[in-house]
């Protein structure tokens, strides 16, 4: 990452063609020096140390943009261009995004700042960006041929705007849209209040990150951009569990996770453990008449969802989308059920010659991790993760809040397992037990049927061959 110190000395880029309507005197003034970013790490949060104060955002596997104050105006340089992206250990994919990554890096703002965004393009056909939520002049508004002339391959575009509201925001391309999100194109942009807000409350820990989604088939590279409903990897700022970092926070901190849907469908996402308010949309604020307490909130395509919680119960607990296909990695459409059916003395076989042969075990899917099937090399298992007690057996859109007494304040690192006290593990029961209660009747009906049939029959049920808005 190019250090802090370089980048704000100004810089100008040979070769970029300047375009834009009539911006200040941005002119004046050299761009600033890109920042790039390639570790898929959460950075610690950017401190800011020009123009007003505020309490920084941590991006989930992500990271903040830095800035420059050029005559009151915080500038900021985004480059769109390919990227290699680690979802997790040992899976790298090839997508586009900004400065190194995908996503790109978080904007953090505040509330009556001037910006001043220099957008390059390194991509190798045209875009735009499309700064989601915001209120903007109709021409900064990045939605190409509408409002703008887009981005050309090689050329240097600046948007210059007020941040008018304090929110949660995205930042994407409006300009061949359905290929650069499915590459990976997206960003969030955070605008914090400039004073206290009687909305919005100050906080300990504020989390951000995007939900996004790809169909990158096992064992290649680069998605399918004409994917619109059988996605097989659903992802967090493009990580997939286990390579989603943990949410590490002090006991009784004010916790605050902002979470932005730019997939092709809802999200309800659930966390364990604690009770949450929904307290801000990509709309502002909601007031405090309107909230309510929740464990599941479900984020729609285009939103941002904001959550506020107080984390008061120590231990590892599970945050997750609750879309039982959505965390699971490389996620196969047409494969076999076997459930009831033992084929696993067969199916290790079969597998030995035909590496992608695949069913359900007789038991569920769990059989798979226990048949140790061969994978291809750039991939990973579709149940993963090791835990104290074992396999967790999940992925994609799967993390853990770890919440610990004697976290530091401002201390992000990961703490570790959690040491659970004597007597508070569920253990196997040694006692006798009573035999269980049943039912015996599949219950009655409001009237009887005006025909019977002549004998009783079992209705076979086929599985379908594909799926849909899951």
């Amino acid at each position: 990452m190019t250090s802090r110190r370089d980048f704000f000395k100004a810089a100008s880029i040979a070769g970029g063609a300047v375009s834009a309507a009539t911006v200040g005197r941005f002119a004046l003034a050299g761009l600033p020096e890109p920042v790039i970013q390639s570790k898929p790490d959460t950075m610690p949060p950017l401190v800011p140390n020009t123009g007003r104060p505020y309490n920084p955002v941590v991006t989930l596997n992500g990271w903040t943009l830095p800035w420059r104050m050029n005559q009151g105006v915080k500038e900021f340089h985004l480059v769109a261009e390919p990227v290699v992206r680690e979802m997790a250990p040992g899976f790298k994919a090839h997508l586009w995004g900004y400065n190194g990554q995908s996503p790109g890096p978080t904007i953090e703002v505040v509330e009556g700042d001037r910006v001043r965004i220099f957008v390059t393009n390194k991509l190798p056909e045209h875009t735009s960006v499309h700064w989601h939520g915001q209120r903007v002049p109709s021409g900064m508004d990045g939605v190409s041929g509408l409002t703008q002339k887009p981005i050309k391959p090689g050329q240097t575009f600046v948007y210059e705007f007020v941040a008018r509201r304090p929110g949660s925001f995205m930042y994407h391309p409006h300009a061949d849209e359905m290929t650069q999100m499915a590459m990976g194109m997206m960003g969030l942009w955070i605008t914090h209040p400039k004073e206290k807000h009687p909305l919005i409350d100050e906080v300990n820990r504020d989390f951000c990150f995007l939900l996004n989604a790809f169909d990158i088939d096992p064992g290649s590279y680069t998605p399918k951009t004409m994917t619109m409903l059988d996605f097989n990897l659903w992802s967090w700022n493009s990580r997939i569990f286990p390579g989603i970092d943990s949410l590490n926070v002090r006991l009784n901190d004010k916790v605050r996770i902002r979470v932005g849907n730019l997939t092709m469908t809802n999200h309800p996402i659930h966390l364990h453990g604690h009770e949450f308010m929904v307290t801000g949309t990509d709309g502002g604020p909601i007031p405090q008449t309107a909230r309510w307490p929740e464990v599941t909130t479900d984020v729609a395509v285009g939103q941002m969802r904001q959550i506020e919680f107080v984390a008061d119960e120590e231990g590892d607990w599970a945050l997750h989308c609750h879309k039982s296909h959505h965390t699971m990695n490389a996620m196969g459409h047409n494969v076999p059920t076997m459930i009831g059916v033992d084929h696993r003395d067969i199916g290790k076989k079969i597998n030995s010659l035909i590496p992608d042969y695949m069913v359900m075990g007789e038991r569920g899917m769990a059989d798979m991790s226990e048949m140790e099937m061969p994978i291809p090399d750039n991939t990973i298992p579709m149940m993963t993760g090791e835990g104290p007690f074992g396999s967790v057996e999940m992925g994609g859109m799967f993390s853990v809040l770890k919440v610990r007494k004697d976290q530091k304040q401002g201390d992000y690192k990961n703490p570790g397992w959690y040491k659970h006290p004597a007597g508070t593990v569920a253990q196997p029961y040694k006692g006798a037990v009573a035999k269980p209660t049943r039912s015996s009747s599949a219950g009655g009906q409001s009237m009887p049927r005006a025909q019977k049939p002549s004998k009783d029959f079992e209705v076979q049920i086929r599985k379908p061959t594909a799926h849909s808005e899951h």
